[in-house]
């Protein structure tokens, strides 16, 4: 005889089982939005711990604008007829450095405001520049006569100017300057600072300019290169960056005490020339700028660094809830076992408690992840619902032995939970394998069961 259970047939039990796990689908599905809307209110508490320090930031420069006098051709006409008119106007010849040794040191530092907490920095930047007279300025149709080489402008990009820590230092030629506000670039969003520098020293010899700032920034720091060959030293005490942006580093090494990353990028890998002319610009606008047209194409190959979290909280437990099918699937998989083949009778409303306590597993772990971080708050919620499950089974099963095994399948679905979160990319394969095996166990079980629940005579 197949094995037969009484009262309700097998296969509404399972119609049971699987219509009170979509119901549940309701709850988790809060849950999400619940994570959804405290990573968004941290973002929020975040960008107000750092509002007034300073955001993101971009630099870019330096570079070198020159005012130059040039004839200029109109087609106009006059009473009828064609003519042909010639003017004097000034435009700017643009040139960026041959070579910028830069080097930046940033310094972090954690602010707090209740559970939330933002990185911010502080990063010295230091460096030399220099410029030369192109060998064919010709072929660009400027003429060094028309150089007004004494109302030459040299112009630094920052992202955002509320940063700056006092007055930054710039000299050329050996001779301080005095500095003015705006003259940024595309690159950083026309956020900037310029000096009036007089250039004739270009007529001989090469312009060596140095620089000395300290920006203040949170979450990233990135340099906008527009140079012949940039030479960057970028180091931190930070433990764990990520490298971002078109170039990476040539060297680097990554510790427990920081990081030392070395870039080298030349003007070809930027597919941009050292030499720009056009319409003379108005400084008050970041789009009129005169270098915009040299580092236009320099805002798209930017090298940077983020100061990451290590580990995100919000992405985590939303990475775990996802896996919430899983486990109600598999406890309700042991309850129903149980009542096809143990005999023991579970209710609707026995499912719909047990589902409940899984997914209050999550609110709990978000809850706690916020105060006492992810892997503690992990413990602390798995340990309190495996606890209230097993003590729940053992009147539900009436079976403190039954109810052993639903602690040690509790148990080993946690364990695997927190395995799969920390092996990202191992998660697929092991999941599907962990289905397989239950699948497997599954009709192995119920091989002999009759979903029917009347009795059949054996097959003679």
């Amino acid at each position: 005889m197949r094995i037969a259970t009484s009262n309700r047939p097998p296969w509404l039990k399972l119609t049971v089982a699987i219509l009170i796990g979509l119901v549940l689908s309701i709850p988790l599905f809060s849950v999400w939005l619940m994570v959804y809307d405290r990573q968004s209110q941290s973002s929020e508490a975040m960008a107000s711990i750092a509002e007034g320090w300073g955001g993101p930031q971009t630099i870019a420069g330096p570079l070198l604008v020159i005012p130059y006098r040039a004839t200029v051709t109109e087609n106009t006409t006059e009473g009828g007829k064609p003519v042909v008119q010639t003017r004097q106007v000034w435009q700017d010849l643009t040139l960026s450095p041959e070579t910028v040794n830069l080097s930046t040191e940033v310094r972090p530092d954690r602010r707090k405001r209740s559970i939330y907490e933002v990185v911010v920095y502080q990063a010295a930047v230091r460096g030399k520049a220099r410029f030369a007279m192109p060998a064919d300025l010709a072929r660009f149709g400027v003429a060094p006569g028309d150089l007004a080489l004494d109302r030459a402008e040299i112009h630094f990009g920052v992202s955002d100017p509320r940063g700056l820590s006092g007055n930054p230092r710039i000299g050329a030629a050996g001779h301080p300057l005095r500095l003015q506000p705006g003259g940024g670039s595309a690159a950083t969003g026309g956020g900037g600072f310029f000096a009036w520098v007089d250039a004739a020293v270009l007529t001989s010899a090469p312009l060596d300019v140095d620089f000395a700032y300290d920006l203040r920034g949170n979450g990233s720091f990135s340099l906008a290169p527009a140079a012949g060959e940039t030479l960057w030293r970028l180091r931190s005490s930070w433990p764990s960056p990520s490298f971002q942006g078109a170039f990476l580093p040539a060297e680097r090494t990554v510790g427990e005490g920081g990081f030392d990353a070395r870039y080298r990028i030349g003007n070809l890998a930027l597919g941009q020339s050292l030499v720009a002319t056009g319409p003379a610009g108005d400084r008050k606008g970041p789009a009129e700028d005169p270098e915009t047209r040299v580092s236009a194409g320099a805002g798209a190959h930017r090298a940077g660094v983020s100061l990451i979290q290590p580990v995100d909280l919000y992405s985590q437990v939303n990475r775990s809830a996802k896996y919430g099918f899983l486990f109600i699937g598999f406890t309700f998989l042991a309850f129903l076992l149980f009542d096809l083949i143990g005999g023991v009778r579970v209710s609707g409303v026995e499912y719909l408690l047990v589902g409940a306590a899984l997914v209050l597993f999550f609110v709990l772990l978000l809850a706690f992840a916020e105060v006492i971080g992810f892997t503690p708050a992990y413990l602390v919620a798995s340990g309190a619902i495996v606890g209230l499950e097993t003590a729940y089974s053992a009147a539900v099963l009436r079976s403190w032995r039954r109810a052993a095994f639903i602690f040690g399948l509790l148990g080993a679905l946690y364990v695997l939970l927190y395995v799969l979160l920390s092996l990202a990319a191992y998660s697929l394969l092991i999941g599907s394998l962990m289905l397989f095996a239950a699948l497997a166990a599954v009709m192995y079980l119920t091989r002999n069961l009759n979903w029917g629940g009347k009795a059949e005579p054996d097959a003679a």
